[in-house]
């Protein structure tokens, strides 16, 4: 694969302040399945080491007393040597080189020298800002604009760099480095801590910055931007000229001199922001109390305290190697995991802060490792709820300081920085936080289990929402959480927050939502509100500039689709708060054990319709108790499910109708297993059909055929030539296995005679017995029950044994594998086994299913159903369920079907097997073996190659198919939809027809035969539905008994591929969506075009020219394009030549 790098890895920094904390950076994310980088390899110089000529002594010398300590402490202090070297190989990816440091240090030292020339200004009022240029506009919303204070510029009291890049924690790819410019004390007046003063005198110091340092030819780029897209904290970004700009962004914090403001001024519980200046009002309102504004004082005391957290970091940091590896590596993780980024997010430097924390407690030791560090600190937030028992690093408690309580009253999140003053997750809600802690969990459950690979799946592998979470639901038009604050009362909340209702508003409809699906989700998460840097020259953006919210949820499969609310009994004091909650949804009804309750039912009947029961419940309560109108939100939990929707009245998409197929299969064979006069009993009835392990895209639903549409011969019914094709019926194919006895005969042909003597008697009970319409065959005999056919097969175990009989020219008998009994065991034995194992993971994840009918349809959109087996499908999709690392199960066929793309297109499948450890019947020994054996054998090896337990080298479901050439083609067109998908889904204002990649390219094709719609019997299943379809000669029943046999398995276009690959096999590759496809594409294979020497034996399709003065064969293109329509007469309507490549 080329050299590649994405966005995974994430920069960071334990800055001097939680809002100089650095935001996660978009890092090298290696691919899936590979090593950390795969460039291409340099041709050796003469300069490169050459491996040493080593004699016998020294090979086999004993280890020096280093080396035995190094692998002590790999054994102690990492899993395996391989994660060690993974770790280290990551490390050296983003640390910061030498070279780069000393170019960073020379640009900071321009800087400083610039910073110190810019002119004093005159002392003006606040609000008369002429004298700043018009090419600089204040990066702050002035709102309301009247504030009191006077400001003049004085060049900087002092200059620090601050945060990771002193630290030596920072890591690749975006270097920032923070300065913390300190604000000269005579610029601030009394009561500057009040209404917005001291944040406007910031906004406005670093504007007279950005003014003069925007006209030197140092810089690549002067830009402003939110610290953390926090509204109250703009920042100045700096970037070099030329061809280092993307090396470093330099970033000023301007920040008060020390002591200027009275700490106990700020402590969470008072108030700085006045109602009647905020409210623009004259006068106070007499006797109101002012409410507490404890994230406005968190904002201002963040920047006082900026140097005293860089030296309480650098002292954790000094003779502690692990703990800079460490803080890179929890970085990464964060960063896979879109946590480090926006409004509340989990910085770097909090993370610094956190592991200093637990150095402090003694929960990490200076002796650790990167990856102990790494383990002790996800272990600790696992299991550590910092919403409900903060944290605090100061050391000595002052009793005049706020304690933990006085914090936890004001903020949703708390963790106290070492002054005592200072929550540093200030802005996090506690939703977010629940998120990390539900994520450190399952990356612990990881890295306890030897089955997965820890370090790929932890922090190489990225969790965007739309694959992480079941649901994703958007608000489309942010600007309604303005109405929110209205309907909920948060005008203190606003003050607080500099009037960004965004922020205000968030957390209370996260709890709203995380209360009103509390039985339903596990977590209730949203995307962190991000606002981009912005040219100086532009107003700063508004609050409403975040753009869309994301939404996630993550259900709990047992209760997600209840359409019961239980509430309260009527007479208990929580009825009336429930009935406020729930709203006029809210009634009473008596329940089956007397009670009286008040309860809410949602409006569903199908399967699919109570999956969506999420959505009535969010859109309902932000209706009722957000103000925010349905029209505003953008539910993309199921929008895939259209695809596999079979009833055009009712919406449902086939799980209905495979559970009644599954009842009818399991009274059919318990009357198999009880047909009396039978000379050998039924041992076992297993299925075989799909639509018996509920992954039939589209489900057999029950028909009785109409007579008139066919033509009628004595007790059989056929197709007739003037009416359109009829429906197609599958039949549902049933393995039979009889007992074994020794009358059986030994020999092969006489046993395929005793199983149609049984397939006659099968059929002739049923009907004496049953009444059941059987129409026997030699090799099968179809029933017609309940309106399905099912064909029952009969097996005898003994008989794929003998199939492997060979006599050799000695006269010796020998057994060995032949093609017939491959086969028959597959349809005997092995496709039984993986039907009942995957029914069993049906029952386990009841949205397996519907992923794999999703993954199906969506490969034979593809046109290349025929080139991949169902099997082989159902088991990738069951590796989703099974081997869900990162994520957890899917509890929605849509993640399912996004994860299913993913794994298509980044699996490693050159270098792994893909092991779906089915009943978990493979130890971890097993798979060691499995990938061992797979690297030895590899050239011998499907392409695709895929390990159950009762398959564990030999991937018999991918040995025959897909071709090298169309797992390239899969991986691309995943890859590819995949994308879209993701930009449709994540992007509520586009029109989201996710239909589009379920319509493929076809001018990628030679030619397309073009087919008559009347006669694809399964055109209803097409992707876009014909808008009028032909009838199709039956009729929805399942109580007919007494009938004429409809006719079975009959598709033309099936038929015609079927005759195509037989005659021009060697010339081209056909291509059809069995779903009701329109189209058959044909591509010429380039071999075949080229001229072969004139033989009389192999002139089919061929025609005979001159070439250098030789005769030579060329094949007769117009001839074959002729016989394509010949063949196809009544089916074929045309026949379309796209490309010229056949010209020679």
């Amino acid at each position: 694969m080329a050299n590649r790098t994405e966005p995974c890895c994430a920069v960071f920094s334990p800055q001097g302040s939680p809002e100089a904390a650095e935001e996660a950076e978009q890092g090298p994310e290696p691919r899936a399945g590979g090593a950390v980088r795969r460039g291409k390899r340099a041709a050796p110089t003469a300069a490169d080491p050459q491996p040493a000529k080593l004699s016998r002594a020294e090979l086999y010398k004993p280890p020096t007393s280093e080396e035995l300590t190094q692998l002590k402490e790999t054994e102690d202090l990492f899993h395996s040597s391989l994660l060690r070297l993974q770790i280290e190989e990551l490390l050296k990816e983003v640390t910061l080189k030498e070279t780069k440091k000393k170019k960073i240090d020379a640009f900071l030292h321009e800087i400083n020298n610039l910073l110190g020339a810019i002119p004093e200004t005159p002392e003006t009022e606040l609000t008369d800002q002429a004298w700043l240029s018009k090419d600089v506009k204040v990066p702050f919303l002035q709102v309301p604009f009247n504030v009191k204070g006077k400001f003049h510029f004085v060049p900087p009291a002092e200059l620090k760099v601050v945060g990771s890049y002193l630290l030596g924690t920072c890591i690749r790819p975006e270097i920032n480095v923070d300065i913390a410019v300190t604000m000269p004390r005579e610029i601030f007046q009394d009561k500057d801590n009040l209404n917005q003063r001291y944040h406007r005198k910031r906004a406005l110091y670093l504007s007279h910055i950005a003014q003069h340092l925007s006209k030197e030819k140092l810089f690549g780029s002067v830009k402003f931007a939110y610290m953390n897209s926090n509204h109250l904290k703009p920042i100045l970004l700096l970037r070099p000229q030329g061809k280092d700009e993307k090396m470093v962004a330099v970033r000023l914090h301007a920040c008060p001199s020390s002591g200027l403001f009275k700490p106990s001024r700020f402590y969470p519980s008072k108030n700085n922001v006045r109602t009647a200046w905020f409210m623009e009002q004259s006068t106070p309102k007499e006797g109101a109390t002012e409410p507490p504004t404890p994230h406005y004082n968190n904002s201002i005391l963040c920047d006082t305290v900026m140097l005293s957290h860089l030296h309480f970091l650098s002292n954790a940091a000094t003779d502690f190697p692990g703990m800079k590896d460490g803080l890179a590596l929890l970085k990464v993780w964060l960063n896979q995991r879109q946590l480090s980024k926006g409004l509340g997010c989990f910085s770097g430097f909090l993370v610094s802060m956190l592991v200093a924390y637990l150095l402090m407690k003694r929960k990490i030791v200076k002796m650790m490792s990167g990856y102990q560090v790494l383990r002790s600190t996800l272990q600790f937030l696992a299991t550590t709820d910092l919403s409900v028992t903060g944290i605090s690093l100061a050391k000595d408690a002052d009793p005049s300081l706020p304690v933990l309580d006085d914090f936890h009253q004001a903020f949703e999140v708390v963790f106290v920085d070492p002054s005592g003053l200072v929550n540093l997750c200030a802005d996090m809600t506690a939703s977010k936080y629940h998120q990390v802690q539900f994520e450190a969990k399952c990356s612990m459950e990881i890295l306890d289990d030897r089955m997965v690979d820890g370090f790929q799946v932890l922090l190489m592998t990225p969790k965007p929402m739309l694959r992480t979470f079941d649901h994703i639901f958007h608000l489309k038009h942010v600007s309604k959480l303005q109405g929110t604050c209205k309907k909920m009362q948060l005008l203190n909340e606003l003050m607080d927050r500099g009037g960004n209702y965004v922020a205000a508003a968030l957390p209370f409809i996260v709890s709203l939502l995380a209360r009103g699906l509390s039985r339903r989700a596990q977590l209730v998460a949203h995307s962190l509100p991000q606002t981009p840097e912005w040219p100086i020259d532009a107003e700063p953006p508004k609050h409403k500039d975040v753009g869309p919210l994301t939404f996630g949820l993550l259900f709990v499969p047992e209760f997600a689709a209840s359409t019961l609310e239980k509430g309260p009994q009527a007479d208990h004091p929580e009825a009336l708060e429930f009935r406020s909650f729930w709203g006029e949804k809210s009634e009473l009804r008596r329940f089956q054990d007397g009670s009286i309750c008040e309860a809410v039912v949602w409006e569903a009947s199908t399967v699919c319709q109570k999956r969506l029961i999420p959505e009535q419940i969010i859109r309902h309560l932000l209706k009722l108790h957000a103000d925010i109108p349905e029209s505003s939100l953008c539910y993309t939990g199921a929008l895939l499910e259209s695809v596999i929707r079979t009833g055009k009245e009712v919406w449902e998409t086939g799980e209905e109708a495979m559970v009644s197929v599954v009842c009818s299969y399991d009274d059919l064979s318990r009357k198999l297993w009880n047909l009396k006069e039978l000379p050998l009993t039924v041992t076992a009835v297993q299925g075989v059909h799909p639509a018996l392990r509920y992954t039939d895209v589209f489900p057999p639903i029950p028909v009785k055929p109409i007579y008139s549409f066919h033509d009628r011969r004595k007790h059989l019914l056929l197709p007739s030539e003037e009416k359109p094709c009829p429906a197609y019926i599958t039949p549902l194919k049933i393995i039979c296995h009889m007992e074994g006895s020794g009358q059986w005969p030994q020999d092969k042909g006489a046993i395929k005679r005793i199983k149609a003597a049984f397939h006659l008697q099968l059929a002739e009970l049923l009907r004496q017995q049953h009444q059941l319409v059987c129409r026997p065959a030699v090799t099968h005999t179809d029933v017609y029950k309940d309106g399905y056919v099912f064909r029952l097969q009969v097996a005898y175990h003994r008989e794929p044994l003998i199939l492997k009989e060979v006599v050799t020219p000695e006269g010796m008998l020998k057994y060995q594998d032949t093609e017939e009994s491959r086969q028959l065991e597959l349809e005997t034995l092995h496709l039984p086994y993986l039907t009942s194992s995957l029914h069993g993971l049906q029952q386990q994840h009841p949205v397996f299913g519907s992923t794999s009918r999703l993954a199906k349809r969506w490969i034979s959109a593809q046109l290349l159903s025929d080139s991949i087996s169902e099997e082989c499908v159902d088991l990738l999709v069951a590796f989703l369920f099974l081997h869900p690392a990162p994520f957890i199960p899917p509890s929605s066929p849509q993640v399912g079907f996004l994860r299913f793309l993913n794994l298509l297109a980044t699996f490693d499948w050159k270098n792994n097997p893909l092991i779906v450890n089915l009943n978990t019947g493979l130890t971890d020994s097993d798979c060691a073996e499995i990938k061992n054996k797979f690297v030895a054998a590899r050239s011998r090896l499907p392409v695709m190659f895929l390990a159950t337990p009762k398959d564990q080298w030999s991937s018999m479901w991918t040995r025959e198919r897909p071709s090298a050439q169309i797992l390239q083609r899969l991986i691309l067109l995943a890859s590819e939809s995949h994308r879209a998908l993701e930009e449709l889904l994540m992007d509520p204002l586009s029109d989201q027809d996710v239909k589009m990649v379920f319509r493929p390219p076809l001018d990628f094709y030679d030619v397309l035969i073009h087919l008559n719609p009347n006669q694809i019997p399964r055109q209803l299943e097409s992707v876009d539905q014909p808008v009028k379809s032909a009838s199709r000669g039956v009729v929805k029943n399942s109580s007919a008994t007494n009938i004429l046999f409809p006719v079975v398995d009959y598709d033309p276009v099936q038929l015609y591929l079927q005759e195509l690959r037989d005659a021009f096999d060697d010339l081209a590759l056909f291509f059809y969506d069995k779903h009701g496809g329109e189209v058959i594409a044909v591509l010429w294979k380039p071999l075949s075009f080229q001229p072969q020497p004139f033989k009389v034996s192999s002139m089919k399709g061929r025609k005979v020219t001159t070439l250098n003065n030789e005769l030579v064969c060329v094949p007769n293109v117009e001839a074959i394009l002729e016989d394509f329509e010949i063949l196809g007469e009544g089916l074929v309507k045309s026949v379309e030549a796209r490309t010229e490549k056949w010209t020679i």
